[in-house]
């Protein structure tokens, strides 16, 4: 039983690793659409969520299996609880990815963010790639150093989101009210898909050495 478990428990690992793969895949596809109001790339992102949607109901089937059939107790418990959690997570940064390529297709065939702003989205596109990579290198890893600095890099994701505020509220803002609002929008998927990878490098965290670190983002609103 403990063999079937260990195998059970290492393809759900794999299976994780692989979502969060291409949820980075899909964001950075995405930003290039956005950057460049190229709506076949944006039609792929959203096409292709449906492949993060199945992997993602067929972790969840995978994770209660576990749980209703092995009935895991202590450490065990605790790594398929967590794998539950990190469904949920990797779920949401496809989601947003998904968002940002659905703004491409809404303004095409124009632009979605002026171009004054492209280099912002840009780096937090790279950002966000970024941590979508290293997710997925956690999850297959279970390292849990390295799955603490994905905290330096949200913290570099923060600091851009608040120069695009700071941007939009400028008076000198020079775009129009719509223009404003897309980049706020846009902007807080980008900030919230990082979080999000951020609450997988905790849960990892917790998932070896049963120490949930604190939440450097408490007061963040949930999306």
């Amino acid at each position: 039983m403990r063999v079937i478990y260990n195998e059970q428990m290492a393809e759900l690992a794999d299976l994780l690793g692989g979502m969060a793969g291409l949820a980075g895949s899909a964001m950075e596809r995405a930003t290039q659409s956005l950057l460049n109001a190229d709506l076949e790339l944006a039609e792929q992102v959203i096409t292709e969520y449906d492949r993060i949607a199945e992997m993602i109901q067929l972790a969840e089937e995978k994770a209660f299996a576990l749980l209703a059939l092995q009935a895991p107790v202590a450490g065990d418990l605790r790594q398929v609880v967590s794998a539950i959690q990190i469904v949920s997570d990797v779920n949401r940064m496809g989601v947003l990815s998904l968002h940002v390529a659905k703004m491409t297709r809404r303004r095409f065939p124009q632009h979605a963010v002026p171009e004054a702003v492209n280099s912002y989205f840009a780096e937090m596109g790279r950002v966000a790639v970024k941590m979508g990579a290293t997710a997925k290198e956690v999850l297959e890893s279970r390292d849990p150093e390295r799955a603490a600095k994905l905290t330096d890099d949200d913290e570099a994701m923060d600091d851009l989101h608040k120069h695009l505020f700071t941007l939009i509220m400028d008076r000198d803002w020079q775009f129009g009210v719509a223009a404003a609002v897309d980049v706020a929008l846009l902007g807080r998927y980008y900030e919230r898909f990082a979080d999000h990878a951020v609450e997988i490098g905790r849960r990892v965290v917790f998932l070896v050495t049963g120490v949930l670190p604190p939440d450097p983002d408490s007061e963040k609103e949930s999306i």
